[in-house]
């Protein structure tokens, strides 16, 4: 009995000295516009992992000072200034500068919690059809999930066929960028972020070419990630260009019929404002892009989008307001 007590206390030792080692596997990528003091407070948080990760923040053309003070208080960060609000393509720049399998995303007002960063490695590591895992999200600061960690949670996509990869938790169809670890290498070969959707929604055309490169996503819910939102924000601004591509994604990817059905049920649960008539406009001046662009997703694929479409009706975290 000794002996055995023994060596489970050596086990534990050596695992909790592990855990508090830096870990050269993840490496985590920051955009940021005009939100210096939200951005430092997610530095701070970052500077303090236990994983010690490399930090690449995108300063998509902040004129409040926020280059500067990064460059001055956390000088170990790797800063790239581009000179415009690049959105989501401000990603694919980091994602450029770094060497590390695995690439965490991280907006400027969230920061992810001690250890995950580690335990999305070792996940990705043991799942090797897996290209990227989702932690669930703790709203701060009353310390709640967020609505949609229920609808990761219990996600109507369907698995792997027998005989397919194991996957550590629920699949899913797509992924949220500021909560998520993907492979760095299938990131870059399915092209990243897309610059025609800038921002907002932007995750659905990446992860469906994901899933077209073979790879799943999926949900890993021992990773937490937390976000305390900025108040600076342009929530109108947001909606349209979540509208607007959200019906890009839809004709660039889906089949036809898909399409239609997720268009009329969109169109009808949208405010019927400026703005939304805005997206439609939008959208609409996009079409001859979308008709070069355009490639529908494998059968396999489209059955995993197809089975999202009830969830995604239902949804109460996915509403277009603002």
């Amino acid at each position: 009995m000794a002996q055995r007590e023994r060596e489970q206390r050596e086990r534990r030792e050596q695992r909790e000295r592990a855990a508090a080692e830096p870990d050269g596997r993840v490496s985590v990528a920051v955009i940021t516009h005009n939100r210096r003091d939200e951005l430092l407070h997610t530095l701070d948080r970052l500077a303090a992992l236990p994983e010690r990760p490399r930090v690449v923040v995108t300063d998509n053309a902040s004129a409040d000072g926020t280059a500067e003070a990064v460059a001055r208080l956390h000088p170990e960060v790797t800063l790239l200034r581009p000179g415009a609000n690049l959105g989501a393509v401000g990603r694919n720049l980091a994602a450029r500068r770094v060497t590390t399998p695995y690439l965490a995303f991280c907006d400027d007002d969230t920061w992810w919690e001690p250890g995950s960063l580690r335990a999305a490695a070792d996940l990705l590591d043991a799942h090797p059809g897996v290209a990227a895992v989702t932690a669930r999200i703790v709203v701060e600061p009353a310390g709640t999930e967020d609505p949609i960690v229920e609808e990761l949670r219990h996600s109507p996509v369907p698995g792997p066929p027998p005989g397919g990869p194991a996957l550590p938790g629920p699949p899913l169809g797509s992924f949220l960028a500021a909560a998520t670890v993907l492979r760095t290498d299938a990131f870059r070969r399915a092209g990243g972020f897309s610059p025609r959707l800038w921002l907002g929604g932007e995750e659905e055309l990446l992860a469906a070419d994901l899933m077209t490169d073979g790879w799943w996503l999926a949900f890993a819910p021992e990773l937490t990630i937390h976000h305390a939102a900025s108040a600076a924000r342009d929530a109108t601004r947001r909606r349209t260009d979540g509208i607007r591509n959200t019906l890009w994604f839809t004709w660039l990817r889906r089949p036809v019929r898909p399409a239609l059905r997720r268009t009329v049920r969109l169109l009808r649960t949208v405010p019927r404002d400026r703005a939304s008539a805005r997206a439609v406009g939008a959208a609409l001046a996009g079409a001859p892009w979308l008709v070069r662009e355009r490639r529908v997703v494998p059968p396999a694929v489209e059955g995993r989008l197809r089975a999202l479409e009830d969830a995604q009706r239902r949804s109460t975290a996915r509403r277009y307001i603002g």
